[in-house]
């Protein structure tokens, strides 16, 4: 029970920070959630625990990608994506929004790539010496 309550808690933080650094207020982001402004104010305080639905309205509010609240609230485990994908989601300089859209890119260009490789093992190739390109 008390490991519960410290998502709640933690989500509610992690919203919160969210709002204030989206310079939100709370009322404006219940409006643009769709949730009343006491509701909203319990789940910041860590009192409630909000759904999977709730956390996309409040995603959807802040402008921040629903998954980064699924991880937060530990519905999710957090992605992987290597070095780079951890690099952009520590990054405490971007906001929740930029980081999704650096790591969409990202992972775009990763699949492009990826469906351009050829199905077959490259071919070795002999190198020359300098004797004789020269």
């Amino acid at each position: 029970m008390e490991k519960v309550a410290d998502i709640a808690s933690d989500i509610g933080e992690y919203i919160r920070q969210q709002r204030s650094s989206a310079k939100i207020s709370l009322r404006q982001l219940s409006k643009l959630a769709g949730v009343s402004n006491p509701y909203l104010s319990q789940i910041e305080r860590g009192v409630r625990k909000p759904s999977a639905e709730i956390l996309q309205q409040i995603a959807k509010g802040l402008r921040i990608s629903a998954e980064a609240l699924y991880v937060q609230a530990g519905i999710l485990d957090l992605p992987t994506g290597g070095p780079v994908g951890e690099a952009i989601r520590a990054d405490t300089e971007l906001t929740e929004r930029q980081k999704q859209v650096l790591l969409d890119v990202y992972e775009s260009f990763r699949r492009e790539n990826a469906a351009e490789k050829p199905a077959t093992k490259p071919t070795t190739t002999t190198h020359q010496t300098t004797e004789e390109s020269a």
